[in-house]
């Protein structure tokens, strides 16, 4: 029997939930476990990364949505949260421990420092946003944010997961970009004799365009 109306698909669901037999997709379960049991690095960047410790904490306790087992490797976690300041010398680093974290990841922006570059952005030494050169799933501004922010940011990049298709079935599915274009390993800056060389990543951010009144 096919059901292609969703409002007779959720009657019958209800239906069948008050008989004791609950329906769903693989695809439910399999975001339902990826979102419940986030793994996130265990890293920090500057003062950011105080709060972050904060949350993970007995008064906030991010245990109690499934994202309290920090990792000490990359290869077991599938969350970074770049907490803090990202100099230029410390750049190739977060972009090489984001390359050693497997399919699929996610990045959280703690901060106006991480987002573009905060107090320090017309610093020389400073990364105007890490997101020059990796994919950042949620940004979290403040400076520095509290850790109910981070608590929410968690809970938004959990409804987005929830929300990711395996194989985009609809036009507006969201996917996950794991899915399409398999295990991304982005370039690796290295410091030049005058600045970070590339300076961003083209498959990740775009520069906007000079625009000269004339």
């Amino acid at each position: 029997m096919e059901i292609s109306d969703p409002q007779e698909m959720e009657g019958l669901r209800s239906e069948l939930q008050k008989a004791g037999v609950f329906v769903t997709t693989m695809e439910f379960i399999y975001n339902w476990g990826r979102s419940s049991s986030i793994w996130p690095l265990q890293f920090g960047l500057a003062c950011c990364a105080i709060e972050m410790i904060c949350t993970a904490g007995a008064r906030f306790d991010l245990a109690r949505f499934g994202a309290e087992v920090f990792r000490p490797s990359p290869r077991q976690a599938d969350l970074m949260i770049v907490s803090g300041t990202v100099t230029k010398k410390m750049a190739p680093q977060v972009v090489r421990l984001y390359n050693q974290m497997p399919e699929p990841k996610y990045v959280i922006t703690m901060g106006a420092c991480a987002i573009s570059g905060g107090p320090f952005k017309q610093g020389y030494n400073v990364l105007k946003g890490v997101d020059r050169f990796i994919p950042v799933d949620v940004h979290i501004p403040g400076c520095p944010p509290r850790p109910e922010a981070l608590i929410h940011a968690l809970v938004t990049l959990q409804k987005k997961i929830s929300a990711q298709t395996t194989l985009p079935r609809e036009q507006g599915d969201v996917s996950n970009r794991a899915y399409d274009k398999g295990d991304q390993h982005y370039p690796v800056p290295q410091l030049g004799a005058h600045d970070i060389v590339p300076p961003f990543n083209p498959e990740v951010w775009h520069p906007e365009p000079v625009r000269r009144d004339s």
